[in-house]
């Protein structure tokens, strides 16, 4: 394993987010996300009637969290504090985000039930994955941005303000501003008008 290390003294923490190669079962990293789930898992049982509760939990939990933005439980993350959400944001039940690269979701989105944003990518090659090597790469969401329950986001992917999602759907690549994307993998179906 030393091979894919050579003359890199960086930390596996500041390789993942580097989106270079790094050993997933990295104790620091395996720290970092145990931190997560406990702080999720307090999340996640909250009542929904307490956000007072909630409000300190994600602000340690994430990144960021802009004013007004609202989470349903439960939410499940791989480290929480690469996820940045913007303001006036509304995520409903089930977000998977597994931030291992950074994911940044904009001002005034929406995201339906069960969505996935996923920055992990695994090496092709069956020795590198035997190795527990991983990378990833981060995702952007936009402002204003709608992805409709079921949407899978894959790791790179930026997403253009304003643009709305279709159920279902898969993406595989960036989708420009202002536009009606679906399918798997998603495709621009129709231009918006700019607002």
């Amino acid at each position: 394993m030393a091979k894919y290390f050579e003359n890199d003294s960086r930390s596996m923490r500041d390789r993942m987010q580097a989106g270079d190669l790094y050993i997933a079962d990295d104790p620091q990293l395996e720290a970092d996300s145990l931190r997560a789930a406990s702080l999720s898992d307090q999340y996640n049982r909250l009542s929904p009637q307490d956000p007072d509760a909630a409000a300190p939990l994600l602000a340690e939990l994430l990144g960021g969290i802009g004013e007004q933005s609202v989470i349903r439980a439960p939410l499940f993350v791989d480290y929480g504090k690469y996820l940045t959400v913007g303001a006036r944001t509304f995520i409903n039940f089930n977000l998977t985000a597994l931030d291992v690269a950074a994911i940044t979701i904009g001002d005034d989105v929406q995201i339906g039930p069960n969505v996935q944003l996923l920055t992990p990518t695994h090496p092709l090659e069956a020795e590198a994955r035997r190795d527990k090597l991983e990378a990833a790469k981060p995702i952007t969401i936009g402002n204003n941005v709608w992805l409709g329950g079921g949407v899978i986001v894959l790791p790179g992917v930026n997403i253009g303000e304003n643009t709305v999602v279709g159920a279902g759907s898969v993406v595989t690549r960036d989708l420009p501003a202002n536009v009606v994307a679906v399918g798997n993998p998603a495709r621009v179906i129709r231009e918006l008008p700019e607002s």
